[in-house]
């Protein structure tokens, strides 16, 4: 399996769908999650964003990444219920620390809306091309081209950048530093110094693809430059719809 935002090919109901109507589905996903009060709404969204990862042929990739985001949301929770003191206290702690209902809800809902509003980003862009996404938001949104370049790039060097981190971790681990620590503080120590080298690999590769877009004409691109077309169909209108229901309801019907 790739990384979480590779993009992964298919011909599902979701890899057809036009590029915009997947980034308005994905928009309205997290704004769902926010607009909403409602435990059980944000817990739906992200059933929905694993049911739409199934159709679309990469639940495995969903999965890992809701594993991901657990870990961290496990982790910002721990602290954030902490720092609430208000409610009734459900537990005591040495050193005059409570846990109250309310922070317990409020730290819920927190992780909740994390781990809501950034799969379906993450899982819109495993389905789809950035060269599509590039060309749709330039040539249908009106975006100049060198904005929709730039974000489409860095969406794509994320992945590029892990890989190169991973490689210096395993020449690291192969001259003995024990990554494996369960250390949290000495495992950070022995990460950040790879800082260096990972910057200095990423300045090269951004060079090179500077000069490639130079070659290609960047400078000359413009709106019309494109030739594929992005149509909306029924699907795209359906999905849309759906979408802009959905954060309607989270906002306005109370669960």
């Amino acid at each position: 399996m790739g990384g979480f935002l590779d993009y992964s090919p298919g011909a599902s109901f979701f890899h057809r769908l036009n590029p915009l109507a997947k980034l308005f589905l994905s928009l309205m996903l997290c704004v769902s999650c926010f607009v909403t009060e409602s435990l059980f709404f944000c817990s739906m969204i992200i059933l929905l964003n694993l049911a739409m990862a199934a159709s679309a042929g990469i639940s495995g990739r969903a999965f890992a990444m809701l594993k991901a985001f657990i870990k961290l949301s496990a982790f910002l929770f721990l602290i954030q219920v902490f720092f609430i003191g208000e409610g009734n206290t459900i537990l005591s702690l040495p050193f005059n620390i409570h846990v109250t209902d309310r922070g317990v809800l409020f730290s819920l809902m927190m992780v909740l809306r994390l781990i809501g509003a950034t799969m379906p980003l993450a899982l819109m862009l495993s389905i789809t091309k950035m060269n599509d996404l590039s060309n749709v938001l330039v040539g249908t949104v009106g975006i100049p081209y060198k904005y929709a370049f730039s974000l489409t790039t860095a969406i794509r060097f994320i992945p590029v950048f892990t890989a190169a981190m991973a490689g210096i971790m395993e020449a690291q681990t192969a001259r003995g530093v024990a990554f494996d620590t369960k250390n949290i503080f000495k495992k950070i120590g022995l990460i950040f110094p790879l800082c260096v080298p990972l910057l200095v690999t990423s300045v090269r590769k951004i060079e090179g693809a500077a000069i490639s877009a130079e070659l290609r004409g960047f400078n000359r691109r413009k709106k019309g430059s494109g030739y594929r077309k992005y149509p909306f169909s029924a699907a795209d209108l359906a999905v849309s719809l759906f979408a802009l229901t959905l954060a309607v309801a989270g906002a306005f019907f109370p669960f």
